[in-house]
């Protein structure tokens, strides 16, 4: 049978189920104190908790806690999810988004809705693969602004001693999305060269489009396609931030029950969620739950050939695997926010600041709304040493801002010391080119 004929006939088969059981949503705000409610009844299918959790996750919710049952032809979930300030959703425009992307209304949507793949023309999407080094996205950033593309939203992430990105840019003149294929194939082979730097024989990856995967997700798969998960880690975790995960199998059911205790933090259930996705693995059943500032997963899951864990090979895999996807966004160091008026070429001239004050870039997200870059970006001395003082005032002194917070260690009690005349010169270089509002954070998240 031709597959392509096949997949419709499944697609369509598919529509008629959802349409015969169409999902259930069921918000409460009154059952639980601190938590609103989410329950979620549907006909069951592969990637549709992946589906339920990146809507809630992309919604900046946190999942305190959820209970996940998938055993048959129906899939049940209630999860109990905060604001990032730990309350209640009272939004009424969050509850009726969330009622109409998990609900009834959720079936006429095209299958393409499934784990967020979408059309975009707005821009071109460039995936970058390769070995990290100091000032890679500086260097990234400078060879974009002379091929004339401007990056408008974007996110990069560096783990054991690999990097990967997913970047957003238009034409610098006309803001559109670039579609010469001369020009895209230009672009793709200057960056593949930078990313090989000097070992030519190092593996390095580039691949530009006009369509658009779910970010995060994208780089998982990014990073998984990497084997990043098989290198040695490169010593920044302390023994208190690794995840502990194990796999074992329970017989009697036929189920592998991996079990992951680790720091709790945002996203981290769609960080385990994403990647048992992504290795084809089914979860039947899940519980999740926190206890003060640790998270505790429990799956039960089985592969799509319909067995468990079936080899000890297997099993350090789906281990290695895990950690490595927990890791990915656990940044420690410096966390900078630059919240500043768009133009061309401002991430090249924020992160070449960075690279001269002997700054490395670890995890970064670039965004642009409205007119308006805001910008995080998390690093590290290239040393891999914390950043000091004397470091941020330098970077201070270059860009000219009254605006610089430091938490979580001592620099916060003191003072900021007075700007030098010569910062004054430099600050209103800057100033003229939008740089209105930088803030540095510390973070261990």
């Amino acid at each position: 049978m031709n597959t392509s004929f096949s997949h419709d006939i499944d697609d369509e088969y598919e529509k008629f189920i959802r349409r015969m059981n169409p999902p259930r949503v069921v918000i409460d705000n009154e059952t639980c104190k601190n938590a609103t409610v989410i329950r979620v009844d549907s006909a069951n299918k592969h990637g549709i908790l992946l589906e339920v959790v990146q809507i809630l996750t992309d919604l900046n919710l946190i999942i305190t806690k959820a209970y996940i049952s998938s055993d048959g032809n129906w899939f049940m979930d209630v999860f109990n999810v905060t604001d990032q300030d730990g309350n209640k959703i009272l939004d009424e425009g969050i509850l009726d988004y969330i009622k109409k992307s998990l609900g009834p209304e959720s079936c006429f949507l095209s299958s393409m809705r499934s784990v967020g793949v979408k059309q975009s023309m707005d821009h071109t999407a460039i995936e970058l693969t390769g070995n990290d080094r100091p000032g890679l996205l500086s260097e990234v950033s400078a060879v974009l602004r002379h091929l004339k593309c401007n990056v408008v939203s974007g996110e990069v992430w560096t783990h054991n001693t690999r990097a990967a990105a997913v970047m957003q840019v238009t034409d610098e003149e006309t803001g559109a999305a670039i579609t010469d294929t001369e020009r895209l194939s230009r672009i793709k082979s200057l960056l593949c060269n930078l990313l090989k730097g000097s070992n030519k024989s190092s593996f390095a990856n580039t691949a530009v489009s006009n369509s658009a995967t779910h970010t995060e997700r994208r780089l998982h798969q990014m990073m998984f396609a990497d084997r990043d998960y098989e290198r040695t880690s490169d010593g920044v975790l302390d023994d208190g931030q690794r995840p502990n995960v194990d796999v074992v199998n329970w017989y009697d059911k036929d189920y592998s029950v991996v079990t992951v205790r680790c720091k709790d933090r945002p996203k981290l259930l769609f960080d385990t969620v994403c990647t048992l996705t992504d290795m084809d693995y089914v979860v039947f059943h899940a519980n999740i739950g926190t206890e003060g500032p640790t998270s505790y997963q429990e799956y039960y899951i089985r592969h799509l050939d319909g067995y468990p864990v079936k080899s000890e090979a297997e099993r350090q895999r789906v281990t290695q695997c895990l950690k490595a996807a927990i890791e990915r966004r656990v940044s420690e160091g410096l966390k900078l926010e630059l919240c500043t008026t768009d133009r061309v070429g401002l991430l090249s001239d924020v992160t070449r600041i960075f690279r001269e004050n002997s700054l490395t870039v670890t995890r970064a997200e670039v965004t642009t709304k409205a007119g308006k870059a805001v910008n995080t970006f998390y690093v590290r001395d290239a040393s891999g040493y914390p950043v000091d003082a004397k470091t941020i005032d330098s970077i201070r002194q270059v860009i000219g801002q009254t605006i610089l917070k430091v938490k979580g260690c001592p620099e916060d009690q003191k003072s900021a010391p007075q700007e030098s005349p010569t910062s004054f010169l430099f600050g209103g270089l800057f100033k003229s080119k939008s740089f209105v509002n930088f803030s540095l954070v510390r973070s261990y998240s």
